[in-house]
């Protein structure tokens, strides 16, 4: 989380005139009956309902020891460690890895005018400039990702019978919906969980285990960032099970927005015309000149999309060309259905931004989820839409920006995982097949209902 956002929230909550535990002292009960209006401390008004919508605006959340780790994730310290390369003390010196997800290159492409393919380029040739040692994209882990998601839906769907926790299945690539999940939905949501890691963390694992191994290094030794579209990504990156005590690492050891990557070169004076292009290295190889591709979906890995297909040829039998959508709400509320001799087979949604969620969690409340699985993105319009790349100046989401990234994202072309060689390559010499001990390890987490550091008001209406 930058420090430009820290100030923003601190100012909206001081600002604010809604009543919740961020405004209250929980050590001095004196004044836990007064609120801030405007600025001026009184007495409490009849408190007004904190909404799904704002939930992501509020980091109430998140504990003092998780601001402190999540404060570390900058550019400052990021330059730390690439100094620290420059001295003479080996002894500190880190191998400098830059993992860069697909959904950020369009915001480069369109910041650079360029395609995306250059635009990576160019974005490769400035973190080797200023020493970065490899640079990746995460397509092939988000394509781990979905794969098993594959496997873990056609797994819940033949217990569904016998498990009432087995449908429905609930994507987990997005930190914020985990967060909320787990902090507030609680039991109600986790067991529904998808066990799959995120495209990132997936990618960690893959740096700090399988790459490592390739250059004879111990994960300690190696300082693995990773540029994102959302500033929840930095939360996900700091969950306990994906850092090691012992070793004092993190699968991803910092996260950096795509816009904080631009401030980077913007305050070295970098301009993009006099950079070298320098082609994205490969994790079998140094350099990879292989187009870019990307998965199904608006603008995000298309979970839904790929699961669909997947679960109606492995559980029906049904070959699916096109999936028609059916937007139920708007457009970030659809739903796709499989349909034989009148019987609906499947029935799946998106489900995009917090309002959505809303209406999607209170009906799982009253038991009228039709859904076999959802895919949640808790920002509106999907992964691009991530406030790391889609906010202008005045922290306003910039539409036009949104437009022309998701028109470069299209752009790319589609590739389904299960084509990929690299990822078959990867399961047989990296995890030793796709059942075994190493690739649970390596592949999937899990989702539990957590306590929330500070006590929520029983006025907040969730």
């Amino acid at each position: 989380m930058s420090e430009i956002t820290i100030e923003k929230r601190k100012e909206k909550c001081e600002n604010c005139t809604k009543q919740c535990s961020k405004k209250q002292s929980s050590d001095n009960p004196d004044t836990q009956e007064k609120t801030v209006v405007n600025g001026e401390l009184g007495k409490r008004q009849d408190a007004q309902p904190v909404l799904l919508s704002a939930c992501l605006s509020c980091d109430r959340c998140v504990s003092d020891e998780e601001s402190q780790r999540i404060s570390q994730q900058n550019l400052q310290e990021i330059n730390r460690v690439l100094n620290l390369n420059k001295r003479c003390d080996a002894s500190k010196h880190k191998v400098v890895v830059v993992s860069v997800s697909p959904q950020s290159l369009p915001f480069f492409a369109v910041k650079f005018h360029l395609d995306i393919p250059q635009a990576a380029q160019k974005v490769c040739g400035f973190l080797k400039s200023i020493g970065v040692h490899h640079v990746f994209d995460t397509t092939v882990a988000a394509g781990f990702s979905i794969l098993e998601s594959q496997k873990e839906f056609v797994q819940r769907h033949k217990r569904r019978h016998h498990d009432s926790h087995a449908l429905p299945m609930f994507t987990s690539s997005c930190p914020g919906w985990i967060r909320y999940a787990e902090r507030v939905l609680g039991s109600l949501v986790t067991p529904h969980i998808c066990r799959a890691k995120s495209p990132q963390q997936i990618m960690g694992s893959l740096v700090k285990d399988f790459f490592t191994q390739q250059q004879k290094l111990s994960p300690d030794k190696v300082y693995h960032v990773v540029v994102a579209p959302c500033f929840d990504k930095k939360l996900e990156a700091i969950r306990e099970e994906f850092c090691s005590s012992l070793l004092e690492t993190c699968d991803v050891d910092c996260v950096l927005t795509s816009g904080e990557v631009l401030c980077m070169m913007e305050q070295r004076g970098v301009i993009v015309e006099d950079l070298e292009s320098v082609p994205l290295d490969h994790i079998f190889r140094e350099a990879d000149e292989t187009c870019l591709v990307r998965h199904k979906g608006r603008s995000s890995e298309g979970y839904m999309e790929h699961i669909f297909q997947h679960a109606a040829k492995e559980l029906f039998g049904l070959d699916i060309e096109e999936i028609v959508y059916k937007t139920h709400r708007n457009r970030d509320f659809q739903e796709v259905s499989l349909e034989r001799d009148g019987e609906t087979l499947l029935q799946f949604a998106a489900v995009y931004g917090f309002r959505n969620i809303q209406t999607l969690v209170h009906r799982m409340r009253k038991g009228r989820v039709p859904y076999q699985l959802v895919e949640v993105l808790s920002c509106p319009g999907g992964c691009l839409n991530g406030r790391g790349q889609s906010e202008d100046q005045a922290g306003r989401v910039d539409k036009a920006l949104v437009q022309q990234m998701e028109e470069a994202y299209s752009s790319l072309p589609v590739r389904l995982p299960e084509m990929s060689s690299d990822i078959q390559q990867l399961y047989q010499d990296w995890l030793e097949g796709g059942d075994s001990p190493h690739a649970l390890q390596a592949l999937h987490t899990q989702y539990s209902h957590q306590e929330k550091p500070h006590r929520l008001p029983p006025d907040i209406q969730w």
